[in-house]
């Protein structure tokens, strides 16, 4: 069901809320949080269908925040998408025009879920200090999408110098399942330290940056980043230890082989995360992610070329995100 709302008020928009609610039931009841998307007209479809499929897992209030032309007078034109139209979340989309469309921070004060967390999401550009935005004042959540900037290695260095908790990127979530399979291989005999480590990903990946950056934090040792072709993601991990080298290899982006010594080589389903289910993890967790912000502050500059060396130090057992 939608209901289209043209040239209305915040407190119209509630009213509104309000009716649905008692003709169609209680809407909001079992809603975890609000999910605000600061989106642009062109993204703002593909983002809030992401957003629904995500909610399936965490029901929400999703208010989508679009700024048109500012330009002309101030001017509101909401829609309401409750039902089969809105997942399990109920989406109420603001569009904002003339000086409205500098205050949408103030627009949507109002229509916020009442004591409950607030998530901020940036699915194309985001503002240059997340935190610092009016907006990302009011989440205790920001999350960005550094795949998406027209230089993502510029724009991960400047989520580290503006790096407030709470912040956190899609580029990290991307790479989960492979931490994870970093972190049980190496919980496994010999137990032995990681002596180096090479991480081998696309020029344009901040995925694989954030790889080696955890690493390197992680572990202490030597890690280099190799680059490969622009848009091939992820492809190779390899830590070398005493008793041979761990090798985590996905070549076609799909199918990855977990490659041992002393054991048979393993296929795993390793494809590309899709944008719902990275969504939904970060959903999941709403506290800050310390990992993260040692693997963003510290760990990408302890990250080295290959024409550089390091001396190798003793490891440490890697911590996973979600532990």
């Amino acid at each position: 069901m939608m209901v289209d709302l043209p040239g209305t008020s915040t407190a119209a928009v509630n009213s509104y809320l309000v009716k649905l609610r008692h003709d169609i039931g209680a809407m909001t009841l079992g809603r975890v949080l609000t999910l605000v998307i600061v989106v642009t007209e062109a993204q703002a479809e593909s983002a809030i269908e992401a957003a629904n499929d995500a909610s399936r897992q965490h029901p929400c209030r999703l208010i989508a925040v679009i700024s048109g032309t500012k330009s002309g007078a101030s001017r509101l034109d909401a829609q309401i998408r409750v039902g089969g139209d809105a997942g399990a979340s109920e989406v109420v989309i603001l569009r904002l025009f003339g000086a409205l469309a500098g205050h949408g921070d103030a627009v949507l004060t109002p229509l916020l879920l009442p004591d409950s967390p607030v998530v901020a999401w940036w699915p194309c550009k985001a503002p240059l200090d997340v935190s610092r935005s009016a907006i990302g004042q009011m989440a205790g959540r920001r999350v960005t999408d550094a795949a998406q900037a027209a230089s993502p290695r510029a724009e991960m260095r400047r989520r580290a110098e503006t790096y407030q908790p709470g912040d956190t990127d899609l580029a990290w979530t991307r790479i989960t399942l492979w931490r994870g399979l970093l972190a049980a291989v190496l919980d496994q005999p010999p137990y032995e330290p990681v002596l180096a480590a090479t991480v081998a990903g696309a020029s344009d990946s901040p995925s694989a940056d954030l790889m080696a950056g955890w690493l390197a934090q992680a572990l202490r040792c030597p890690v280099t980043r190799t680059r490969t072709g622009a848009g091939t993601g992820m492809v190779s991990v390899r830590l070398t230890r005493t008793s041979g080298n761990i090798d985590l290899l996905r070549p076609d982006g799909a199918v990855a082989t977990l490659s041992p010594p002393g054991q048979p080589v393993r296929r795993i389903s390793l494809g590309r995360r899709t944008l719902p289910e990275c969504l939904a993890d970060e959903l999941h967790r709403l506290d800050p992610d310390e990992i993260y912000a040692g693997t963003l502050t510290r760990g990408l500059a302890m990250v080295k070329a290959p024409n550089h060396q390091q001396s190798g130090q003793k490891a440490k057992p890697l911590r996973h995100h979600k532990e």
